[in-house]
């Protein structure tokens, strides 16, 4: 593999190879595989480990834990070094990956879980931001295309690969996997990735942490819990509720006078860069909640197993993929940066209206390959909203800035799951209440009984009658995604057409790990 650097280098630009890109993706491979291939292997799991009743937060660790760290790792990148930021939070996702495999119990396994999210939070941002210096703008759109490549992969790749190595191997293979992949990661970034060691003056804004970490983890739990743990009108979740209100109204006030702020408000003096996170958001609550409920309907209505049910949305994540290379390279051609967001609502909106066409009588193939277009959308729409985060930031601020979208798209997905979830379950409950009674319905729906597997035992007309209350569900969730996706296209009616990324960049004789003024009060001007 040639060490050609991807542009020229020069004392304001060092050079990245692409064997640091290969070091990079391999990070993000880490990240967003290591969730899907562990999924699968989870039953297998708790019947070695035990603790069913623990089951579910062996993932919820881990999410809460990546969620929290994510600006918090952006922000040590801005101040200490960003390849030293991204090196120590492989470093620590592989002593979470060792740990986890070592596990003997169900609460070893959550604690170290959260250690493997704490470091998973540093690999997305810390190659987003990496590639923000080292990257031209004009050529960030062909790069940061290859980091859209990983996210489908990983959605198909990861549970067929966590069922290999569970049936093959052992499930503690699927955390041992990650200690080579990393390894060659480091070795990568090591060779490839050529920074110098810089630190700016400043430390870290720790009452910022505490109250961003805490509006999170209540968010997050919030999102998880609201009509599956608890009611949504209990006193369990108003009290997160007021919890997450006041952290996050408490956090924007420390923020606006702390020297290095977690999220410097700052960067949303842009327009751009506003507007930007908000398509994020809403991206994410689109596709998340489409990917959660898909593989359901593939499963309960086309009889599909769990693993088949993943490959029939692979024309989303082939949509998706196709989308974000194409739309990374037009946007590095310059002058589409309108175009391409309110092109994406355009497409997400249709292809959740398609959607809407899924019933007990769709053929399976024609079910697959409607999730093309909804896919294509959101491709568009992530590909154009992380990009004009990046073009629009300053040098100093991206790990800020990339943290902050990704933390964004996260809690849009978190969010949106927890709410279209809620009208999955609503439609799925009143059917049934209404053709087999209350008491058959609440057995199914909260016994735990309702499972694809039980289909098969059942009178046809009460199978019949399950497939057509999921049915129903799918197409209140495809229906509220058309919602946030009309909404995107309101947003991206906003955005103004800019110019050519070259013209965005932040110029100065400063080298891009440390871009920042002598003044270290002095904010730079908008973009």
């Amino acid at each position: 593999m040639t060490h050609r650097p991807l542009s020229a280098p020069s004392p304001d630009r060092p050079a990245l190879s692409r064997i640091g890109i290969f070091g990079l993706m391999l990070g993000i491979v880490l990240a967003t595989l290591d969730g899907q291939i562990v999924s699968t292997a989870l039953p297998t799991v708790v019947g070695d480990l035990g603790g069913l009743d623990l089951f579910s937060w062996s993932v919820t660790a881990y999410l809460l834990a990546m969620a929290a760290a994510t600006p918090l790792w952006g922000k040590i990148g801005d101040l200490y070094g960003r390849k030293s930021a991204y090196r120590n939070s492989l470093l620590v996702f592989l002593l979470g990956s060792s740990l986890c495999g070592l596990a003997q119990t169900m609460e070893q396994l959550i604690a170290f879980r959260a250690v493997q999210g704490l470091g998973a939070g540093g690999l997305m941002v810390g190659a987003l931001a990496l590639i923000g210096v080292l990257v031209p703008p004009g050529e960030r759109g062909r790069v940061q295309s290859m980091v859209g490549i990983m996210l489908p992969i990983s959605f198909v790749g990861g549970p067929l690969l966590g069922g290999v190595i569970t049936d093959y191997l052992d499930w503690r293979w699927t955390f041992y996997v990650n200690l080579p992949v990393g390894a060659l990661a480091l070795v990568a970034v090591f060779i490839g990735v050529r920074l110098p060691a810089r630190r700016i003056a400043g430390r870290v804004d720790y009452p910022g942490v505490v109250l961003l970490t805490t509006g999170v983890l209540a968010l997050t739990l919030f999102a998880g819990w609201a009509g599956t743990t608890y009611p949504w009108v209990s006193w369990q979740l108003a009290s997160l509720a007021l919890l997450v209100v006041v952290c996050l109204t408490w956090f924007v006030r420390v923020e606006r006078r702390a020297e290095e702020a977690i999220i410097p408000p700052r960067l949303f003096a842009s327009r751009q860069f506003t507007l930007a996170q908000i398509l994020s958001f809403l991206v994410g609550a689109v596709l998340v909640s489409v990917v959660n409920y898909l593989p359901q309907y593939m499963q309960f209505v086309q009889g599909a197993t769990p693993t088949v049910s993943g490959m029939l949305i692979l024309p989303l994540m082939l949509g998706m993929l196709s989308a974000q290379l194409i739309t990374g390279r037009l946007l590095d051609r310059g002058g589409l940066d309108r175009v391409m967001p309110l092109a994406g609502g355009t497409v997400a909106t249709a292809g959740a209206l398609l959607l809407l066409l899924l019933g007990t009588g769709t053929p399976v193939a024609a079910a697959s390959a409607l999730t093309l277009v909804i896919g294509t959308g959101v491709g568009i729409l992530m590909q154009s909203s992380l990009l004009t985060t990046m073009n629009t930031a300053a040098p100093r601020d991206m790990g800020a800035a990339t943290g902050t979208v990704t933390l964004v798209r996260t809690l849009g997905g978190s969010l949106g799951v927890a709410v279209l979830g809620a009208v999955h379950s609503s439609r799925v409950s009143d059917i049934l209440t209404e053709r087999l009674g209350a008491d058959t319905a609440g057995r199914l729906t909260s016994g735990g009984e309702l499972t694809p597997a039980l289909l098969d035992g059942l009178p046809a007309q009460v199978r019949l009658t399950v497939e057509e209350s999921v049915s129903s569900g799918l197409r209140g969730v495809v229906l509220g995604a058309a919602v946030l996706a009309l909404i995107a296209f309101g947003f991206a009616l906003l955005v103004r057409a800019a110019p050519a990324p070259a013209a965005v960049t932040t110029p100065g004789p400063a080298a891009p790990d440390d871009t920042r003024d002598k003044n270290p009060l002095r904010t730079p001007p908008a973009h």
